[in-house]
């Protein structure tokens, strides 16, 4: 079964850094984009970057700067460097994959469980 697991969330000073890493697994033949979300304390789900299997970036305003995202096509893996970061970051962190099982497929979104990364002196 296709799932995606997060890792390297933590507690992190203002101004520190962190770095998120999501590997996708399961029968997967290809990927097309791969993204981070975030969900704050009472907020709703936002996008926070994006980037697709050819390397083209997004990000939102808010990190733009900040944050970089990159991945590892042959791995299936997508990382959010993480910079500067400060107390309105706070958030449960969640990537996406657009992808397919075989050539025939849908493309489909995976979501992973999320991990928490807390800015908080």
């Amino acid at each position: 079964q296709e799932k995606l697991v997060e890792s390297g969330g933590g507690l992190v000073q203002p101004g520190g850094s962190l770095r998120l890493s999501c590997a996708a697994s399961g029968s997967i033949f290809s990927i097309n984009v791969m993204s981070w979300y975030r969900q704050g304390p009472g907020k709703e789900r936002e996008s926070v970057a994006r980037i697709d299997s050819g390397g083209a970036t997004d990000y939102s305003d808010s990190v733009k700067g900040r944050f970089i995202i990159s991945r590892n096509n042959a791995a299936n893996t997508v990382y959010l460097q993480m910079n500067s970061l400060k107390f309105e970051d706070t958030a449960v962190y969640y990537c996406s994959a657009n992808a397919r099982r075989a050539w025939y497929d849908v493309f489909r979104n995976y979501w992973g469980q999320g991990t928490q990364v807390t800015v908080s002196s």
